[in-house]
């Protein structure tokens, strides 16, 4: 299968691997909120294409995490960091909604656990 080599050359390197876990975080953070729009926000014709929305980002999700031969647990640390950091954006950008306090207080013992997962 073509996109599974492409995809091993991406995870060959720290980089190539940053730029396909950013880009699942991304899959998955807007699919959920494809979701969160045909659930709450949309209603006919806007809610069938949000549903498919969703659906076809989280497949690409899945593919883009599952396709490469990596270590994804060992990978989880920044994972973890780079989702919820999109789905900050995500949130922001679709919905207008920004970060409270105590978000920014979680996510920076998020970020500090990505830390702790990864050099650990």
């Amino acid at each position: 299968m073509p996109i599974k080599d492409l995809l091993n050359q991406f995870v060959v390197n720290r980089s190539g691997a940053l730029v396909l876990l950013a880009i699942a975080a991304f899959l998955e953070a807007y699919g959920d909120s494809c979701f969160q729009s045909a659930l709450y926000r949309t209603s006919g014709m806007s809610r069938a294409l949000a549903f498919l929305g969703g659906a076809v980002s989280l497949a690409a999700y899945g593919l883009v995490v599952n396709a490469p031969r990596w270590e994804f647990g060992k990978l989880l640390g920044v994972y973890v960091v780079l989702f919820f950091l999109l789905a900050q954006i995500v949130a922001r950008v679709k919905f207008g909604q920004a970060p409270t306090l105590p978000i920014l207080i979680g996510g920076a013992l998020i970020c500090a656990g990505g830390v702790v997962i990864t050099v650990g």
